[in-house]
């Protein structure tokens, strides 16, 4: 009865059909005879281990479903050769049989323990309910980087890259580096572009990277001035419709054709541009159409401009746009306008916080922190930069229209400082009667200049400053130095850390000669303001007086730094150079100073003398031409080429500079007589004897002539000879008896000073010099590199004198009597007669305008306040 076999109830006819049927797969009586089941078992495809569900739950279907009824058909036939370990068999569903072992351990009985927490470690496992001991995950899988979308991805980056390293390059400022990189970014766009169409992706094409290459591409054409290439690469956006909002790119090309000053082409594009920029944009706008108004004022059609600056103004009104409208109107000449102009500018907001807010409160320190961290920051910083712009706007507009505006200018400031009191810019007032000041001053009218700054001397310390600073200057350059010194002391006392009252009081004490004490306000001065380059220069000048050359040497090095291209202070340090015995740097710093002004003669001859001192005559030469080509009126240079050309045996050449000297000193018998000199050295005796003539018609007197007209007429036969000889002995003798007059009545002062000596005892009288002066100008700005005489010639007096002494003996002897003429001999010119450049040419060579202490200050010393913008 193990096998009975109940039937449905269904089936009532026949209560024992199918007790004997069984499913054929189970008969084991022919297993012995079966192929396949036997090779399965002699091999390890019989001992595969039993589908079952590995985890609990597992889907249905993967394993073969057992039942009590194969399972008791198997174990019924186990002696009958069957190998097979007895496992439990899962149910129906895939799941585990309850206690089934899994892994290694045994499922829990219940459900009350979680699954993988137990107490209890069957066969040797490990509690690790995440899988660490399991070893690292597996590698990530490489990328394949040769599939076409790969390569399209690596490419669409790079061209990223390109654009952002052209911007950078052009933020700092290697422009053709930035133009290069925009153009490799537009040939790899190019080759993606190729790329997508071959791999049939051409609809996936990134319309904002192409936008963003033909864009930059286009600025940096711009950028390099490129313009041509810049309008083409413009177009070519413009006209693709694929982009959004290109049409505004027009602005950009219309700033293209402004600056190559095509302003019909620029209106029309700024045209364009504004019709395609909705009225959302209104700033944008607004923007455009004040473009609009600056190109239709560089066209002259002020009309066109003022329509467009009226409408701004009206709607979003600013600064620039109100100080362009008044210029426009001043164009025009219309006076009201420019009023009504005027007040709108001065009530326009600036959109800054007010002053006060940086206050910082006594009782609250985190406040106090606080303030003073903002206090300098980047918003406060562009908040002063804009009022600073809207009081330079101001303040111009003020000094353009005050003079149309009135009857007088001095009623049109009075206007303008009347409605800036009642406006924001109130400070703005006291700085517009300044420059009402400044005004007389340019229009000659000093009596009103100083009345006008007369009336700051009871308003506050600030602007009493700047007045008498202005007051001290002006007496300084009336020479009045009492009252600049008077000046500057109140300027001082109203503002102490004023470095330009201080500079002031510097200057006059140099013109007392009191250099210690001028050095102390300078370097106070500098201490005040370290950029106040006006008191470094006359410090250096200060130690200069002083024989301090060293620091001045450093003053001046100092300066150079901050100003690169200042002729002045180039001079000075060639001129410390050469006082220090370094002739060397002396020429490097002369050398730099001709690449700045290349046509300055004075600086051309005092190279030329630093050569000639350094024996290096071809160099000497090439300098003086030079100087003698800008300037041939310099008696000093004339003089060292005709020397140079008579040591250099060319005397013809040497005649043109000699007439020139003739020309610009002609009651100088000397020139005449060089030139008459060289026309015999050379071997035309008739012209040397016409022009002896002429100068015995000059000069009858003159003993030099007559003694040459004598000699030639001899020697050509001539019978003038005898009437030159008579007069020779007239001028002789009658020479005589004034030098005989000379030495009686030298002779007799003698006398008589040693007897008023022996009378008055041991007293004496001092000898007065002439106090140093010392004017500064605004016509002094330009420098005059010339050699300093007396003390700050210092050293240099040495290497000058010698040079002309030894030029002095080229010239100064002439052949004796019974000597031949002709030019072959070696000795030197005409010593028969006294030294006709006698002294003079044993002079230094500086320049013909001698360098006074007037012309040592740097004219910018005293005018700091004079144009305070």
């Amino acid at each position: 009865m193990e096998n009975v076999h109940l039937v449905p109830e269904e089936e009532e006819d026949d209560l024992y059909t199918g007790y004997n049927d069984y499913n054929p797969t189970f008969d084991g009586e022919d297993l012995h005879n079966d192929e396949g089941f036997q090779q399965a078992v002699r091999t390890s495809h019989g001992r595969r281990p039993p589908m079952t569900a590995k985890y609990p739950g597992t889907a249905i279907g993967v394993r073969p479903l057992g039942t009590a009824y194969g399972e008791d058909s198997c174990q019924g036939r186990k002696g009958e050769g069957l190998q097979e370990s007895r496992m439990p068999v899962g149910t129906a569903m895939g799941r585990p049989m309850t206690g089934a072992v899994q892994d290694g351990a045994a499922r829990p009985m219940t459900a009350v323990r979680a699954a993988g927490y137990s107490s209890s470690i069957a066969r040797g496992s490990v509690f690790d309910p995440l899988g660490q001991s399991k070893g690292p995950a597996p590698p990530l899988e490489t990328r394949n980087e040769d599939t076409p979308e790969e390569k399209i991805k690596i490419l669409e980056k790079k061209v990223n890259d390109l654009i952002e390293e052209s911007c950078l390059a052009h933020a700092r400022g290697d422009l053709q580096l930035s133009l290069e990189k925009a153009k490799e970014a537009g040939r790899k766009e190019r080759a993606l572009v190729r790329q997508r169409e071959q791999t049939g992706t051409a609809d996936h094409i990134n319309l904002d990277l192409t936008y963003s290459v033909l864009f930059n591409l286009a600025n940096q054409y711009a950028n390099n001035d490129m313009y041509t290439e810049a309008l083409n690469t413009y177009q070519v956006i413009v006209k693709n419709k694929m982009f959004s909002n290109a049409g505004r790119l027009k602005v950009n090309m219309a700033n293209i054709y402004f600056k190559q000053k095509n302003y019909t082409k620029a209106i029309k594009f700024y045209r364009m541009a504004l019709d395609q920029i909705s009225n959302a944009h209104s700033a944008m706008r607004i923007k455009v159409m004040q473009n609009i108004g600056v190109v239709f004022i560089h066209m002259g059609q002020y009309s066109d401009a003022i329509t467009s600056f009226e409408y701004i103004m009206s709607e979003s009104p600013n600064i620039k746009t109100g100080f362009n409208l008044i210029l426009c109107y001043y164009a025009i000449g219309d006076r009201e306008r420019m009023k009504k102009a005027f007040q709108k500018l001065i009530c326009v907001p600036l959109g800054t916080d007010d002053d006060d807010k940086y206050i910082p409160p006594n009782d609250d320190p985190h406040a106090n922190m606080v303030i003073e961290a903002i206090k300098n920051d980047k918003l406060h910083q562009m908040e002063r930069e804009r009022k600073a712009l809207a009081e330079k706007y101001i303040m111009t507009s003020a000094k353009l229209i005050a003079p149309a505006i009135e009857s007088s200018f001095a009623a049109g400031f009075d206007w303008c400082v009347d409605m800036v009191k009642g406006s924001q810019y109130v400070e703005l007032a006291n700085d517009l009667e300044i420059n009402k000041a400044i005004t007389y001053l340019r229009q000659r009218d000093f009596r009103q200049a100083v009345e006008t700054l007369k009336m700051f001397e009871k308003k506050d310390s600030r602007v009493k400053s700047a007045a008498a600073t202005n007051l001290s200057f002006l007496y300084f350059l009336e020479k009045d130095y009492d009252q600049a010194d008077r000046y500057a002391e109140l300027a001082m006392s109203a503002d102490r850390y004023n470095p330009a009252a201080l500079v002031n009081k510097g200057n006059t004490e140099f013109v007392k000669e009191d250099y210690e004490k001028a050095a102390e306000f300078y370097k106070e001065a500098l201490h005040n303001d370290s950029s106040c380059t006006e008191a470094l220069y006359n410090l250096g000048l200060s130690y200069k007086r002083l024989g301090r050359l060293e620091e001045a040497l450093d003053c001046f090095l100092k300066l150079h730094a901050i100003l690169r291209n200042s002729a002045q202070v180039m001079y000075q340090l060639a001129n410390l150079y050469e006082m220090l015995e370094d002739p060397h740097q002396a020429i490097e710093w002369l050398m730099q100073l001709t690449s700045v002004t290349p046509t300055d003669a004075q600086v051309l001859a005092k190279l030329g003398d630093l050569y000639d001192n350094e024996g290096d005559k071809s160099q000497a030469f090439q300098y003086y031409y030079e100087s003698y080509r800008y300037f041939p009126s310099n008696i000093s240079v004339i003089e060292w080429l005709g020397a140079y050309y008579i040591d250099t045996q060319f005397c013809e050449k040497a005649i043109q500079y000699f007439e020139r000297a003739t020309l610009i000193q002609p009651t100088q018998v000397k020139w005449q007589l060089m030139v008459a000199s060289c026309y015999r050295r050379s071997g035309n005796y008739q012209k040397a004897l016409e022009t002896y003539k002429d100068i015995h018609r000059k000069f009858p007197e003159n003993v030099e002539c007559l003694r040459f007209l004598v000699r030639l007429c001899t020697d050509m036969g001539l019978k003038e000879v005898q009437d030159y000889a008579t007069k020779l002995k007239k001028v002789e003798k009658m020479k005589e008896i004034r030098e005989q007059r000379v030495r009686s009545g030298r002779d007799s002062s003698a006398r008589g000073r040693r007897e008023g000596s022996a009378g008055s005892g041991s007293s004496s009288s001092p000898i007065n010099t002439p106090p140093l002066r010392a004017s500064v100008s605004r016509s002094e700005a330009k420098y005059s590199p010339v050699l300093e005489q007396g003390r700050d010639s210092g050293q240099s007096n040495h290497g000058t004198s010698a040079k002309g002494e030894r030029l002095g003996a080229r010239l100064k002897t002439l052949p004796g009597s019974n000597e031949p003429y002709e030019a072959s001999t070696q000795q030197e010119i005409d010593a028969s007669y006294v030294d006709p450049l006698g002294p003079q040419m044993q002079r230094p060579k500086t320049a013909a305008r001698k360098r006074t202490e007037e012309d040592e200050f740097a004219d910018e010393e005293l005018g700091d306040d004079l144009l305070p913008e």
